[in-house]
């Protein structure tokens, strides 16, 4: 019984009276927690008398000694988020040497350095840093050539950064980066006339690509064909040659040449279209009669 007697008061003591505690001493100004990248900022009868910006828990009583209950009541407590932020600035209009009309997208990061110079040197810290932004940027690259407009990025960026940094300072802000994201053109009719442009640069390239490779493969067909017609003509005259030799070679054997000729006559005789007639070597009386026989269609072999 004890046991949870002394379990419900440990519930009540952490859960209930320790919070209570300490809302009341923080509520008299005893002490306040400051979270990682944030500051606090007390003002006492239009005066700042104290500044906490490093994280972690702090005892107001010896920070802001006899000052620290009455800032709760009377004073004011500023608490100033430093944490990194960006900003994204479309479409800055500048002229460029030539005189087009350009626009220029610019982005920047920045955080709040100094809480008290935020707070209370300007109204609008914020607008007014992206109004410095935007102006310097019209002012610093207004009136460049247009091919380094479109090509050199860094360098522009460069610029802003080394214009706008310390009017920033002035504020309580502190710049990061800065990059010039995107340079493009304002007037429609210049857009339409340039992408008209490249897309005829394009066929024009495009068609003299296709006529090269054309005309590549024209030089190799007609190379070819005639490599091929040359080789057709040495074989042509190479051939008489060639058959004129093997007929010398058979003519050197008599029995292989009367051979040669026989079957040659042979082939020619079976190759033509007229009728044969075979007749016994010891038939003497029927040639005679096959020569007497009438004109007629005669059997076919």
């Amino acid at each position: 019984m004890e046991t949870l007697i002394v379990a419900f008061i440990t519930f009540v003591a952490c859960f209930l009276v320790v919070p209570l505690v300490l809302g009341v001493l923080r509520a008299i100004g005893f002490y306040a927690i400051v979270q990682e990248r944030r500051c606090q900022v007390y003002v006492l009868f239009g005066k700042v008398v104290g500044v906490l910006d490093e994280p972690g828990l702090h005892f107001l009583w010896f920070r802001l000694g006899w000052r620290a209950p009455l800032v709760r009541f009377l004073g004011r407590c500023y608490e100033i988020d430093r944490r990194l932020d960006q900003e994204y600035l479309r479409s800055a209009p500048v002229n460029s040497e030539e005189g087009a009309p350009m626009g220029i997208g610019i982005w920047y990061e920045m955080f709040i350095s100094d809480p008290v110079a935020y707070l209370f040197k300007n109204t609008d810290p914020r607008g007014s840093l992206a109004a410095n932004v935007s102006n310097s940027t019209v002012r610093c690259l207004s009136n460049m050539p247009l091919g380094d407009m479109l090509s050199s990025r860094h360098s522009m960026s460069q610029t802003v950064r080394n214009e706008v940094s310390p009017l920033s300072h002035d504020w309580g802000y502190k710049l990061g980066s800065i990059y010039i994201r995107k340079v493009h053109f304002r007037d429609a009719d210049m857009i339409r006339q340039i992408e008209s442009k490249v897309v005829n640069r394009l066929r024009q390239v495009t068609s003299s690509i296709k006529q090269d490779g054309t005309n590549q493969v024209n030089i190799i067909t007609s190379t070819a064909e005639r490599q091929a017609a040359v080789e057709f003509a040495k074989a042509g005259a190479v051939r008489p040659e060639i058959v004129g030799a093997a007929l010398e070679e058979i003519s050197r054997d008599p029995a292989v040449s009367e051979a040669l000729f026989d079957v040659l006559e042979t082939q020619k005789m079976l190759a033509g279209k007229g009728a044969i007639t075979l007749i016994p070597a010891r038939g003497a009386l029927l040639p005679d009669l096959l020569a007497a026989a009438p004109e007629g269609p005669r059997p076919r072999p």
